[in-house]
């Protein structure tokens, strides 16, 4: 067996970090054991669906755009998208188990019946999802892994944005967002080679968002301590 290949067989995707934090409350077990599992888009990891057999976007949504988001984190940014936007679906992906549970929470608390989610790697939701299916995507404060040697491992290479690419609708929008300067350079470095247009001059800082955006935890982290935030659209060609 390769040191690229996980022992079911699957290839090794390991982008992120740990998938466990700390002791989850009685509440969150609650919402892991009765939401996750009606949530779910469908059969997506390798165990589940080893043929890869797409998802039916339709059964899901009906007819409607479908929006992504990569690594929900607690998953605020999402639910303010759901809610704003009820005649889109969406699908996050999030292999934390405590920012799932937080997540669950927050779409109890909201009442959003627009969001399906995949506790687990967005390259496997890659591989089951209809090609040039998705209407916008999101990344925002993914794990910057700093370290040079981890590189790799970001997000923004080739071997996740190509996947990504595929399953975007021609003229879908990515947006990124990081407080990470040396992952704005790799980000405007690596999207374009995947097929991707950059819609602006240089990228906007903490003063000038999006119109809908809604500041994460994570922002206000990077604020805190110093750091400047940056947003990045793309659009795929």
């Amino acid at each position: 067996m390769s040191e690229d290949q996980h022992p079911s067989g699957a290839p090794w995707r390991n982008f992120y970090g740990r998938i466990r934090g700390k002791t989850l409350r009685d509440s969150q077990k609650t919402f892991l054991a009765e939401d996750l599992e009606p949530l779910s888009p469908g059969p997506v990891s390798w165990e589940d669906n080893p043929e890869r057999t797409p998802l039916d976007l339709n059964a899901l949504f009906g007819e409607r755009d479908v929006w992504l988001e990569i690594g929900f984190g607690g998953g605020e940014h999402m639910v303010h998208q759901a809610s704003l936007n009820p005649q889109v679906g969406f699908i996050g992906c999030e292999p934390f188990v405590n920012a799932v549970a937080m997540l669950l929470g927050k779409i109890r608390d909201a009442g959003c019946e627009n969001i399906r989610v995949h506790p687990g790697d967005a390259r496997d939701m890659f591989d089951v999802l209809p090609e040039a299916s998705i209407s916008r995507a999101f990344l925002l404060y993914p794990d910057p892994w700093p370290k040079k040697r981890h590189h790799r491992r970001r997000f923004v290479t080739q071997d996740h944005l190509v996947p990504l690419a595929r399953v975007l609708k021609p003229g879908a929008i990515f947006r990124v967002a990081t407080d990470i300067p040396d992952y704005v350079r790799q980000t405007l470095e690596e999207v374009p080679q995947a097929g991707f247009e950059w819609l602006a001059e240089r990228p906007q800082d903490w003063r000038e968002p999006w119109d809908d955006w809604y500041s994460t935890r994570y922002e206000q982290k990077a604020l805190r301590e110093g750091r400047t935030p940056h947003y990045l659209t793309f659009r795929r060609t």
